[in-house]
């Protein structure tokens, strides 16, 4: 077997043959669905009139072929395993084909699979292959009238995009409907979803006055978990008017929920899909997180219907343009609707963990890639993130006025059409005047930018001297690096006032807070009238996807964690000052040496505790401790033994020192409010749980009572997930045993609940996490064909460091044994899966010997593209 060849963003060319309407009717059956399509066809002027027609399909069964009515001769096509080729077509015609295909059979979740006994769809990015022959590609745009057929009783629930225009009953108790969308859209955004399902249905007006309905369908025990859900719809299609201008432009909104999905949720026009766990809540068995991310996954699925569905992707090179912005539309909206301080800090804290990791790893790639063999390996963090961050940056350099008329620009002038990233920055130089030509490189540039940052004080002459300079590293198939536009906020805090000071660059008065611009390899920036010695605080806000290298010391740290006004920052230099004291105790565990405790980071923590805080989750996200992860990642070589030692050391030594503190948060955070999301709830719940941690590092007796005692309330699913997880993974087996198998029995018909009942057991720190694991492999509620399962148990294992990287490479041994499984089931989540083994060059010689022992295994397999190409850059 030949390995698969890439596809280049150079070799794009726009498609010979337009589809201009698609007409579908799907007659469903598990094993044998049959697809009529009908097809309205022209071709492109500049293409010659004998080029043939190609047209995407996999995995079907064809039973006709016709063109403007006249059924086709064998010679004048052409089958294979990639899709129908058809020879000499008129140049304008409409194509009927009628094929076959078994949904049942569909472990892959692509294309039109069962879930739980409902027909679904899933056809981003290349699904829609799988449900009939069609130019599979995000640049052909067509209207779509589809009409499904279904039985009475299994399916009385028929739905696809649009509107329903027509419905009726049919021999053999089987109906059908027949829905309309008006709106061009590629074949990646048709959804099609069949079964019995219940209706939740509420209405919005639209600031012009226009009635929607909406409707989220779920199973019938899933009805009482719709409320956020809905709650947040309605939030975002209101923040969408009020701050982009964006009215929805359909008279119906759906919304399903399926247990069985790879992704986290599909935009798809008028009909989003979810998976369950990004939809359904209840405050007995979704957390304080899970409320959250359903209201961001709700708001990001919607704000696509502007940015990816009326204006779309003209190549999946141009991803980032849909998921970028869309995941800073959705990030802004979570921050103006919660606490805006926590969110950027949660956002950026996983930022700087995962996709820093993903920069500095073997499948590094630009926001932008030139290349890809399997475009859904490519839905990364660089894609999503990292984009959201360049659309950041790119607001705070244009200003907000000139981004929103920029934004309305690109929608007025694009809709309806498949355009590039250029088209959207080119709309933004437009309206603002500003230069974007450099800024361009973000896109194009692979890897994390660093700055190595100087400062100096002039006493005689009142002056402060910043020095910045910025480098990138060298990153797979990218040596030479350019220079990067790169927007550095700032400010100046007075050593003596502890206040921001005024500052003063090229003679013009910039505020006591600035953005200074770096666009060459080094340059300096002389502020003046510099009453008194500063400390810099840079990179306010995070304003730029980098690392910022400055010598601070412990005691500036410290100073700055009190002084700071930009909250970010503060909790910047509050972690910060946290890995200077572990680098050194990491050191001491290597070297063998006793550990002593910082005692500045202890006072630096104490003064938090004994500050009073109107935000209460912003004081729990600075008494957290760097993950570690996060630490791993400021290794140059990971030394899996010595991080987990040195920041349990850490932890128990602040429980230590303040445990009164920590018992006088706790229970001064204490509640028997009814449960709400509400960012004050949900700040209270996270410290008192911050404290709790600490307490249980120890084993606090106090620590274990109030353990067993929120546990056993069951006030709400946060708190009682939160004291399982810290009995489970503490050495009390005798408390935690029974607290799990109570739980486990509890919740073992709801599949969300379980999943977190996986995650709890196989995240603990203790040697039998991996027998845990097998164990559980086998457990009624594991399916290795559920994306959510495989999530739980093995991906959550693959994160508990200290014993997925156990040294006698058994835990690498069971990942490469579900990858190998996987690959043959469902190839996408394989590589997703197989990620921790392919960042093998950063750890000690012996676990690099075991994970490489583990890849060649899983290459030495029949692969699918996906796993071949994540294993091919892992070993190259």
């Amino acid at each position: 077997m030949s390995a698969p060849q890439p596809v280049y963003l150079s070799d794009y060319q726009p498609p010979a043959y337009w589809v201009t309407h698609t007409e579908l009717t799907f007659d469903l059956d598990p094993a044998q669905t049959r697809v009529k399509a009908r097809l309205s066809l022209e071709r492109h002027p500049d293409v010659d009139a004998a080029t043939p027609l190609f047209l995407n399909g996999e995995q079907l069964t064809l039973t006709s072929l016709a063109i403007d009515g006249k059924t086709l001769d064998e010679s004048a096509y052409r089958v294979d395993g990639q899709g129908l080729t058809i020879y000499n077509p008129p140049s304008a015609f409409t194509l009927e084909s009628d094929v076959t295909l078994a949904p049942e059979a569909n472990t892959a979740l692509e294309g039109l699979y069962q879930s739980s006994g409902m027909y679904c769809t899933q056809c981003e990015a290349e699904g829609f292959r799988r449900i009939t022959y069609y130019p599979d590609r995000p640049d052909v745009m067509a209207t779509f009238r589809v009409t499904v057929i279904g039985d009475k009783t299994r399916e009385p629930v028929l739905l696809a995009n649009g509107n329903p225009v027509e419905q009726g009953e049919l021999e053999g108790n089987r109906h059908f409907v027949t829905w309309e969308d008006p709106h061009p859209k590629p074949c990646y955004l048709f959804a099609l979803v069949a079964g019995d399902l219940k209706k939740i249905e509420d209405h919005f007006t639209t600031m012009n006055g226009r009635k929607v309905t909406l409707q989220l369908w779920v199973e019938a025990e899933n009805v009482a978990k719709t409320d956020h859900a809905m709650a947040s719809l309605k939030r975002a299609m209101t923040w969408d008017e009020e701050t982009y201008g964006r009215e929805y432009d359909l008279d119906l909104f759906m919304i399903v929920a399926v247990n069985d999905f790879n992704m986290g949720a599909m935009e798809n026009k008028g009909l989003n899909i979810f998976n369950s766990a990004a939809v359904l809540t209840h405050p007995d068995t979704a957390t304080d997180a899970a409320f959250q991310q359903v209201e961001g996954i709700v708001a990001h699925e919607y704000f696509h219907n502007w940015s990816g569905n009326r204006v779309t992707c003209r190549d999946w090179f141009q991803l980032s343009l849909k998921e970028g912005f869309t995941v800073f539309r959705d990030q802004c909206f979570t921050a103006d609707t919660n606490s805006a301080p926590v969110k950027r800090i949660q956002d950026v804290s996983f930022f700087r963990t995962a996709q820093f990791a993903e920069d500095a790893g073997p499948t590094a790639h630009p926001v932008r890639p030139d290349h890809y063999i399997e475009i859904t390996n490519f839905y990364t963090l660089t894609v999503y993130e990292k984009g959201a961050e360049i659309v950041r940056m790119l607001r705070n350099l244009v200003g907000w006025e000139a981004f929103r008329r920029g934004s309305d620009l690109y929608f007025s002038r694009f809709d309806g059409q498949a355009v590039t990233i250029e088209d959207f920055v080119i709309c933004m130089e437009e309206v603002s005047g500003v230069d974007l030509g450099q800024f361009m490189r973000w896109y194009e540039q692979a890897g994390t930018p660093e700055i190595d940052a100087q400062g100096e004080y002039d006493y005689a002459h009142a002056e402060y001297h910043l020095t910045l300079r910025q480098r990138t590293p060298a990153t797979p198939g990218q040596t030479d690096k350019e220079s990067l536009h790169i927007p550095v906020r700032m400010g100046l805090v007075g050593t003596k006032s502890g206040q921001d000071l005024t500052l003063t660059l090229d003679g013009e008065k910039q505020g006591k807070d600035t953005v200074v611009h770096l666009r060459e390899d080094e340059q300096t920036f002389v502020f003046t009238e510099v009453a008194e010695a500063p400390v810099p605080s840079l990179l306010r806000h995070f304003s730029a996807p980098v690392k910022m290298h400055f010598p601070y010391s412990r005691e500036d740290l410290a100073f700055l964690l009190t002084h700071d006004s930009d909250g970010f920052n503060r909790w910047d230099a509050g972690q910060r000052l946290a890995m200077l004291a572990l680098d050194d105790l990491i050191a001491a565990h290597r070297n063998g040496v006793e550990k002593v405790m910082d005692s500045r980071v202890t006072d630096a923590y104490r003064a938090l505790l004994a500050t009073p805080t109107d935000d209460k989750a912003v004081l729990a996200e600075m008494l957290a401790l760097p993950t570690e992860a996060y630490i791993a990642e400021q290794q140059p070589l990971v030394d899996i033994d010595a991080i987990h030692a040195a920041r349990e050391f850490v932890r128990q030594s602040l429980a230590m020192a303040l445990r009164d503190e920590f018992i006088a948060v706790y229970e001064a955070n204490q509640s028997n409010e009814r449960y709400a999301p509400t960012p004050e709830q949900i700040g209270q719940r996270s410290l008192k749980n911050v404290a709790l941690s600490y307490l249980m590092s120890i084993e606090d007796e106090q620590a274990i009572t109030f353990c067993q005692t929120q546990f056993e309330a069951e006030h709400n699913m946060t708190d009682v997930r939160h004291a399982l997880t810290l009995l489970v993974h503490s050495d009390r087996d005798d408390l935690a045993s029974p607290a799990l198998k109570a739980f486990g029995e509890k919740w073992s018909h709801d599949p969300l609940v379980m999943d977190q009942w996986f995650t709890i057991q196989v995240t603990r720190p203790q040697e039998d996490a991996l027998e845990r694991v097998k164990h559980l492999m086998q457990h009624p509620a594991f399916s290795l064909k559920n994306p959510n399962k495989v999530r739980a148990l093995i991906g959550s294992f693959a994160q508990n460091r200290i014993n997925f990287h156990r040294l006698d490479g058994a835990g690498y041994a069971l990942l490469a044994d579900v990858v190998i499984e996987l690959n043959r089931l469902n190839p996408e989540i394989a590589a997703r899966l197989i990620t921790p083994l392919t960042r093998w060059q950063r750890f000690d010689e012996t676990r690099q010997a075991l994970m490489h022992e583990q890849l060649e295994r899983i290459k030495a397999q029949p692969l699918s593209s996906n796993v071949y190409e994540v294993v091919e850059k892992a070993l190259a």
